[in-house]
């Protein structure tokens, strides 16, 4: 059966992916396109505009702007609700995506949360997702005490045994209980250390999630990436995917995001004092509890709330204060925009081109939005409604790196290889040993680059020098 279209635009904030979304949309309702496509439905993919309100915090497109076209998944928790990459994925094929398919229409799929695209267009490789355990479940035989008991021999500690018995239904905060963050870690790498390397000690979410697959399967997370890996060589989407990145040059961006974010906070000022952030919608921060609030979870992680947490909860708070707040912000809103930009070129291209290899099922092109105005009419509006036409009547595309010089820099990406185990063994966690001062909150650094930047960091540097010293005087005497 063939696989059916899916539009998905991803990029950074301010490079205009709602507004192509929505010009898109505005086209596929005019019709006339081979094999009967008419009309089109807007799929949210940012994990914060998921969340009721907050719409000056999350970005999210003004109604008016929308111009009749439905938006989905957007406006659906709470915000202190949790809400992850597989969830949103089982929301979006079965409540969304396969209706709008049915009704003859085109799902546009927009946000700028990369991996949660990304996982949605390429199957089997959610190891870490509640609605692949059904999957894991059907293609493996079902587990028995023996395989369990055989599983947890290793695991000789009493208290670790009965925390593997009785594991907690939501996970501890690494900030505010790091022992039991770190227990619940020292229990997956007994078991399944290969997959304890990949999940930082503080990622409790990751590794409570691996070790309830052990439960529920009787096997290694491991052993089941292990078992996609070989069943699947190459990533296989599950529908034909038309991809558009939206770019912009950071040098110009930079710019862009922080007169976004001045305009955000202009915004909250209009509203009630001390009241911003929550925009005085169902949000239960106040000002007494904000020092409680657990920034790793549901809308609290949207950048602009960690960084006022200090001006927020001082009711005597200065001018200083707020705009450190602000600087802060504008920090995080650029380093965000740089690792979006990383995970499309070193994760999502990757697995695009993979699945092109043999048929193009997941054409890659890139729109280069540096300029607004006039130019990105040009250079991002027509182009992508006359490859979409092309796209949806089955037509020859254009070669994508012949679009703009910068399409051709940026989609030049080194060739990785993307099946399920490749990135576990490249993701691994090291210790390093000369930063880690307590050992029960060792300092874990992903491999590769990370791990190299990390040993020339100031820090490393000085406790290296440090526990030179110590073990030449150790030496002496």
């Amino acid at each position: 059966m063939a696989l059916r279209p899916l539009i998905a635009i991803c990029g950074t904030t301010g490079v205009g992916k709602s507004n192509i979304a929505v010009e898109l949309a505005l086209r596929l309702r005019q019709g006339g396109f081979k094999h009967g496509w008419r009309g089109a439905r807007i799929i949210n993919a940012d994990s914060m505009q998921v969340y009721e309100g907050l719409d000056v915090i999350t970005n999210k497109m003004p109604l008016e702007e929308r111009k009749g076209v439905e938006h989905l998944l957007m406006d659906i928790k709470k915000p202190g609700e949790q809400y992850v990459v597989g969830q949103w994925v089982q929301d979006a094929i079965k409540l969304k995506i396969n209706e709008i398919h049915e009704s003859g229409e085109v799902p546009i799929v927009v946000g700028g949360t990369s991996y949660w695209i990304q996982h949605l267009i390429f199957s089997d490789r959610l190891i870490g997702s509640p609605q692949t355990t059904s999957s894991i479940n059907s293609k493996s035989p079902h587990k028995t005490p023996q395989e369990l008991e055989h599983l947890i021999s290793h695991v000789t500690d009493p208290d670790l045994l009965y925390l593997f018995n009785a594991l907690p239904e939501s996970p501890p905060s690494a900030s505010s209980d790091a022992d039991a963050a770190f227990k619940l870690h020292t229990l997956l790498n007994q078991i399944d250390p290969v997959m304890a390397s990949r999940w930082h000690w503080r990622d409790t979410r990751k590794v409570l999630r691996s070790l309830e697959i052990i439960k529920e399967t009787g096997r290694k997370a491991s052993d089941i990436v292990a078992e996609q890996a070989s069943r699947n060589a190459v990533s296989e989407p599950r529908f034909r995917t038309l991809f558009f990145w939206l770019y912009a040059e950071p040098s110009i961006l930079e710019q862009r995001l922080y007169d976004r974010v001045d305009k955000m906070i202009e915004a909250w000022l209009q509203l009630p004092p001390r009241a911003f952030p929550s925009e005085g919608s169902s949000n239960d921060i106040v000002e007494e509890e904000a020092t409680e609030t657990n920034y790793s979870l549901g809308i609290y992680q949207a950048i602009g709330y960690k960084e006022f947490h200090n001006y927020l909860s001082n009711s005597g708070a200065s001018q200083s204060e707020f705009t450190e707040a602000v600087d802060r912000m504008k920090l995080s809103t650029r380093q965000y925009a740089k690792r979006q930009i990383s995970w499309i070129r070193n994760k999502l291209i990757p697995v695009a081109e993979s699945a092109n290899k043999e048929n193009a099922l997941t054409p890659f092109y890139l729109l280069d939005a540096t300029e607004l105005g006039k130019d990105w009419t040009i250079n991002v509006q027509e182009p992508a409604v006359k490859i979409m036409e092309e796209f949806l009547n089955d037509q020859k595309l254009p070669e994508a790196k012949s679009l703009s010089d910068r399409a051709c820099a940026m989609l030049t990406v080194k060739e990785k290889d993307v099946k399920p185990t490749a990135i576990l063994e490249a993701r691994r966690k090291n210790i390093c040993p000369v930063c880690t001062i307590d050992e029960s909150r060792p300092v874990m650094i992903e491999q590769g680059s990370d791990w190299e930047v990390h040993q020339k960091t100031r820090s490393h540097k000085r406790l290296q020098a440090k526990a030179n010293r110590e073990r030449q005087t150790h030496i002496t005497t």
